[in-house]
């Protein structure tokens, strides 16, 4: 068997802690939610993508997403929102390596999102809805999931409304660099 080939880290999140496993993100309680927690998810979400598994990465991200800042944060002017992040995994995720369909996963989670600032995080969810569609236009969606899909204009003035400062450029550069 011959070893496979790594590879090159995603250049908008940062280098993962040495020895991270699942236990670096379950140290945080869910009143801890703050700076620390989003670096240690984008970190975790490195250390998953270095490891073949673009789709638990994925999922490290959405977390990011979900943590609770202001959009002031010192941590948000060297790794913003990772809208690029995840344009970047979905183009360069090896064919041997778990994906699964991060359209419906997307589609799902922003129809399903609760407390806390459910608004702001369902709007993420479908900014990278609207990413993954345009980055792998071929991912079908769940026809069985009755959902009004927004547009991309819907989706701007809602996270314009709900997201950071800024927020809506950086989706804005991910969805024209796809």
């Amino acid at each position: 068997m011959t070893p496979l080939e790594p590879l090159v880290d995603i250049p908008a999140l940062p280098a993962p802690e040495p020895g991270m496993n699942w236990r670096s993100l379950n140290r945080f309680d869910k009143s801890d939610r703050g700076e620390n927690f989003y670096l240690t998810c984008l970190q975790y979400g490195q250390h998953l993508w270095q490891r073949r598994l673009p789709a638990r990465a994925i999922l490290c991200l959405d977390r990011a997403w979900g943590a609770d800042l202001s959009g002031s944060e010192s941590v948000l002017t060297q790794w913003p929102m990772p809208y690029e992040a995840l344009v970047y995994l979905l183009r360069n995720a090896p064919e041997d390596a778990f994906l699964g369909n991060p359209r419906v996963h997307f589609q799902h989670y922003a129809d399903r999102l609760g407390k806390p600032r459910r608004e702001q995080r369902k709007w993420r969810a479908w900014a990278c809805w609207a990413l993954t569609r345009a980055t792998l236009p071929e991912l079908p969606s769940d026809p069985r999931h009755k959902v009004v899909e927004p547009n991309a204009e819907e989706i701007e003035r809602q996270l314009g409304k709900w997201g950071h400062p800024g927020e809506v450029e950086l989706w804005r550069k991910a969805l024209l660099a796809k």
